[in-house]
Order: C-alpha cells, then structure tokens, then sequence
C-alpha cells in the first residue's frame, strides 16, 4: 500500500482515538443529560434563553465526567495517567463548553432548541474540545483538520442512528 494512503489511514484513526474523550462527553451529556438548565432558566436583555433547556448540569457533569474517564483510560494504555487524565477533563469539558456556546449562539440569532444550525451543531463541541485540549499538548494543524472533517461525518451519523433507534426526534 502507498506509504502516503497508510501515514493519512494512521492520522485518520489516530484523531478519532485522541477525540474519543470529547466525542463520548458529549454523547453522555444528550443521553444522561435532562433536569436542571444550566443558565437557571434565565433570559439576556434580548429576551431570549442565555442556553435553553438542553443545557443542563447532569448533563455537563456526566459528560465531563466520562470526557475524563476515558482520558483516563487513555493515560494508563499509554503509561502516563496523569497526561491522560487531564486531556481526557480539557477534551470531555471543552465539548460540553463547545456544545453550550453553540446553543448560547444559536438563541442569540433565533434559532430555537432543537432547531438545525448546519455545521455548527457539528463542530461546536469538537472546536470547544481542540481549544480547550490545546491548553494541555500541541495539536498540528493536520489533526485539526483532520478531526474536523471526520467530526462532520461521524457527528452526522450518530444522530441519523439515534434518530433510527427512536432516540432522537430529528435526524440531524
């Protein structure tokens, strides 16, 4: 096989690995999620909901929870919990942070909870995630890239799956 086709399979599969806290802290937050809004149910001066109701603290505190666990996990297959532990709480709660900006986003131009933004839904986790992990270890710009354009594919995907399994109400 091309040496160039195995260094982008590599790269492809190893972003997908490094992005796994982020990536199961935001699926938990949506499934575990539910009670208590994180902004209180409060509005801005526009009117509208700070977050809305999809923002919750179970759901911010499952989410970075299992974000860290997994970092965790991570840290002891590669010998170094301590490493893997923190990027595992970067990646996991810059998801959750990611997510909540979007929604923060998403009232202040009217688009209601539930309601499609296309490709910030799919990003904002994931961005929020590479900012935050950044603080801990250089990421390339290749990865970065690369983690986006699979995010887009692999978030899209989840959902139409959780649409199919009845656990979403929309497929995006």
């Amino acid at each position: 096989m091309d040496p160039t086709i195995i260094s982008v399979l590599t790269l492809a599969a190893y972003s997908i690995y490094f992005m796994l806290p982020a990536y199961l802290s935001n699926v938990s937050a949506l499934t575990f999620g539910g009670g208590a809004p994180l902004d209180f149910g409060r509005n801005l001066k526009d009117g509208r909901r700070i977050l809305g109701d999809g923002v919750t603290w179970r759901g911010t505190i499952i989410g970075t929870f299992i974000g860290t666990v997994i970092g965790f996990l991570q840290g002891i297959v590669a010998g170094d919990i301590l490493l893997g532990a923190t990027l595992g709480l970067a990646l996991g709660g810059g998801a959750i942070i990611g997510d909540a900006f979007g929604s923060f986003i998403k009232r202040r131009i009217k688009i209601e909870r539930g309601r499609p933004a296309p490709i910030m839904d799919q990003l904002d986790f994931a961005l929020g995630a590479l900012i935050f992990a950044s603080l801990v270890v250089n990421i390339s710009f290749n990865m970065i890239i690369f983690i986006i354009i699979i995010t887009l594919f692999l978030h899209l995907g989840a959902n139409i799956i959780a649409y199919l399994l009845g656990m979403k109400e929309v497929w995006y």
